[in-house]
């Protein structure tokens, strides 16, 4: 007997609306965006009932408008600061050796190398395998069992550069920490479903939704944000005065015409900031403060201590921001950064320093602004090739089916809402891709439905009753639905696992429509079928 017992049914009507109230929230998006805002910031969320679902659809770049950077990471700045910060360890271990190897003096040289002359040229190779002592493994799986430094000599020189295993692995390392950074700062920010993705070898593509311009996304993960803390040797007018050997000479960020000369290997490094926050100096101007690490406060509170009456320079990107004399020891690894700044220029370098520096700089390769009346083109695009769409099936069912076409519509309308109900409660993005699937899966849903209703139709004419050749054809057409529907979702998940961005998007959208037509077609369309004929017992049918 056609017959569906009643927990099933209970559990078909439960998934139903499940579906439908997690769909729900995409029908007043911009009150719930608002409400998931304000309590994402722990404010009291308005315009949204608190006790109901409020996962919505992210719009993709293309729906919603935003910006799209693609930027090449500069990784050659990484071998230059690892040189720099080589240098301290090498000086002190030649001058451990001092009665041997005699006075050491740095040398100018290529950025990405570090040459040091020893004053008795015939201990040069002794000094070379002081340095070498310094070496380390290189970490990672191709340069296992090779040293991360090259130490050669050249007359009365020493120089010592980066191997070419280590160099291999410190450009896959600098690039996956700036990706890392890159994606901190942009979620310190509260922007919504951010693409971040490397691109080859050195590039990575940025896309986020919702921003008003790629300049102001280039404003806020372009700055490197390296801040240093550097002792001052002394302060100049002169922009052409010569630094020196284990010196630069850095312009200041306020004062107009003003250089500082400053040992170029610092004492404490942004590395070992814990928190940074936008706060107000003693004059009540927008300042940051900031706290360190225990290994940075202790070196930041030794440093201090030993240094009372000498200015101290606090070094943002290449540029000096501030320069105090050091009053007093300053214990505990915390204390201010002051400048001419705004307070929206506060917030955002503490937001730059929370999320950390990059380890290297960013060339932007292409930059492209996409404004939201193009995001709302898409949008409407996008709906009126649904409302067509559907329409078109809704009265192509009607007139091929009658009643039943009539179960298969209402199925088909619960069925995108649960696709919306389930792209919600994954927090999926919807692309134009994206609704080229679901606009597939209005067509694609029906087709179960028509294998049922065209085998109930062949039952119908070997006599039997109508209950019998309805379970018959739900019965005899199930092994066509599945071989159909299989066969469609492996190509969307090979789709998503060798596909990115569009493809993905087109793939996601595809794979759930067809988990939720199979549902809608084998069980919810049934139901209503089994509930019409438990009430009507027709004697015959038609379909």
């Amino acid at each position: 007997m056609l017959q569906i017992d009643l927990w099933k049914r209970i559990l078909i009507w439960g998934i139903v609306a499940a579906g439908l109230l997690l769909a729900a929230p995409n029908a007043f998006y911009s009150k719930v965006e608002s409400y998931n805002d304000a309590v994402a910031v722990g404010q009291p969320g308005e315009g949204w009932v608190d006790w109901l679902p409020s996962g919505l659809v992210n719009l993709g770049l293309d729906l919603r408008g935003g910006a799209h950077l693609l930027a090449e990471v500069q990784v050659e700045d990484v071998y230059a600061a690892r040189m720099k910060g080589l240098w301290p360890e090498v000086r002190n271990r030649l001058r451990d050796a001092r009665s041997t190897v005699g006075t050491i003096r740095l040398q100018e040289g290529p950025e990405d190398e570090l040459r040091v002359r020893v004053s008795n040229a015939d201990a040069v190779g002794e000094a070379a395998s002081i340095v070498r002592d310094i070496a380390r493994p290189v970490t990672s799986l191709t340069g296992a069992g090779q040293s991360d430094i090259v130490v050669r000599t050249q007359g009365d020189l020493i120089i010592v550069s980066l191997s070419e295993a280590e160099r291999l692995a410190t450009d896959d390392r600098t690039v996956r920490q700036s990706l890392e950074i890159i994606r901190r700062r942009i979620d310190e920010v509260g922007t919504r479903e951010p693409t971040i993705q490397r691109q080859g070898a050195d590039r990575i593509l940025i896309q986020v939704p919702g921003i008003g311009s790629a300049s102001e996304l280039k404003d806020i993960i372009g700055t490197t944000a390296q801040l240093t803390f550097q002792p001052v040797v002394r302060r100049t007018s002169d922009e052409s005065a010569v630094a020196g050997p284990g010196n630069e000479l850095l312009p200041s960020l306020d004062e107009e015409g003003q250089f500082y000369v400053l040992e170029d290997t610092p004492v404490v490094t942004g590395d070992e900031l814990v928190d940074a926050q936008p706060s107000f100096d003693q004059n009540g101007r927008p300042a940051v403060s900031f706290r360190f690490n225990p290994a940075g406060a202790r070196k930041f509170g030794d440093y201090t201590a030993n240094n009372i009456g000498n200015p101290f320079a606090i070094v943002l990107d290449s540029e000096v921001i501030s320069a105090p004399v050091i009053q007093s020891h300053i214990p505990g690894g915390s204390g201010i950064i002051t400048g001419n700044f705004s307070v929206e220029e506060s917030t955002n370098l503490a937001v730059l320093l929370r999320a950390g520096a990059l380890p290297a700089g960013l060339e932007f390769l292409e930059e492209r602004t996409i404004g939201p009346e193009l995001g709302a083109d898409s949008i409407q695009a996008g709906k009126i090739a649904c409302i067509v769409a559907g329409i078109a099936v809704l009265v192509f069912m009607f007139l091929s089916y009658g009643l039943f076409g009539i179960f298969a519509n209402i199925a088909l309308v619960l069925n995108v809402g649960l696709i919306f109900g389930l792209l919600s409660m994954i927090g999926a993005t919807l692309t134009l891709p994206g609704i080229a699937g679901i606009v597939l899966t209005i067509g694609m849903a029906v087709d179960a439905n028509v294998l049922v209703f065209e085998r109930i139709r062949e039952e119908l004419k070997s006599a039997k009753g109508p209950a019998r050749a309805i379970e018959q054809g739900y019965e005899r057409a199930l092994s066509a639905i599945v071989d159909a529907n299989i066969t469609t979702f492996i190509i969307a998940l090979i789709l998503f696992v060798l596909g990115s961005g569009p493809v993905r998007g087109f793939s996601i959208t595809l794979g759930i429509g067809i988990i939720t037509s199979v549902f809608t077609a084998i069980w919810v369309t049934r139901l209503l079928i089994v509930t019409w004929f438990d009430r009507a017992r027709p004697k015959k049918i038609e379909v």
